[in-house]
């Protein structure tokens, strides 16, 4: 008979299941810090040598991190998405900025679309409270915070689509973005008028949203990212314009 005896789980061995589910669903996030072994142990209702054999585990598995006088934390392996060569090559060529923009718009269009369908209330509250951070960033002229906010946005968008792959996928994206390996998010945040198009397209996939309008959303997010294309193509155009024009000034002063 293909019967086996029913062996209980080690704790240990539970543990580890907890923290990797949570490091899948996003909810654990690259470069944070987990509590106190103490803590972490009632938290958990485990011993510490259990959870220490826990860590141990996820630590060799490399989702875990020890940082010596810090404490345990996940280990940043958004990086491994792309290869040095690979994102050497995405900041130097212009053409990797408008493939990128147009994967963030299939991708985020898609992640908007699902959101609306499938996004728990909790999830809308999220995107609904880091645009309103979003509109107080704006009203007090801060826009790095502004920029940082737009970042946040469009990623509790994608942690509202429930898709775990999706969303390490385009964390690892977004990541790339704020080192400024495909465009400077802060270009469009020095004018007041692109900053504030950009508050109403958020405003306008917010809105959508929170109606749970999925064709709405879907488009709204198109829209936004088109906005963002075309403020890259005239940045880019404005930046050869200057240097011609610095050359002509300089072949005229000789």
């Amino acid at each position: 008979m293909p019967f086996q005896k029913i062996q209980t789980e080690k704790l240990s061995i539970a543990v580890v299941r907890q923290i990797e589910l949570l490091i899948l669903r996003g909810i654990l996030r690259p470069g944070e810090r987990l509590p106190a072994e103490r803590e972490m142990a009632e938290r958990l209702g485990v011993s510490r040598p259990s959870l220490r054999d826990a860590i141990s585990e996820l630590q060799e598995q490399g989702l875990l991190t020890a940082k010596a006088g810090s404490g345990i934390y996940v280990a940043e392996v958004l990086g491994s998405a792309f290869s040095p060569a690979l994102i050497r090559l995405f900041g130097s060529h212009e053409e990797a900025v408008f493939d990128y923009l147009s994967f963030r718009r299939d991708m985020e269009g898609l992640a908007a679309e699902r959101a609306a369908r499938m996004g728990s209330e909790s999830d809308l509250k999220v995107v609904q409270t880091i645009f309103e951070k979003m509109e107080a960033a704006h009203a007090r002229n801060a826009p790095e915070d502004e920029a940082n906010l737009d970042a946040q946005f469009h990623m509790a968008i994608i942690e509202a689509s429930h898709n775990v792959v999706m969303l390490h996928m385009m964390r690892s994206m977004f990541d790339l973005l704020r080192q400024g390996v495909f465009y400077n998010r802060q270009m469009m945040f020095n004018q007041r008028t692109t900053r504030e198009a950009i508050l109403d397209q958020h405003r306008a996939i917010n809105t959508a949203l929170q109606a749970r309008d999925p064709e709405g959303a879907r488009k709204a997010v198109q829209r936004h990212l088109n906005f963002v294309q075309q403020c890259t193509q005239d940045h880019q155009k404005a930046l050869r314009n200057e240097e011609i024009a610095r050359q002509r000034l300089d072949h005229e002063t000789r």
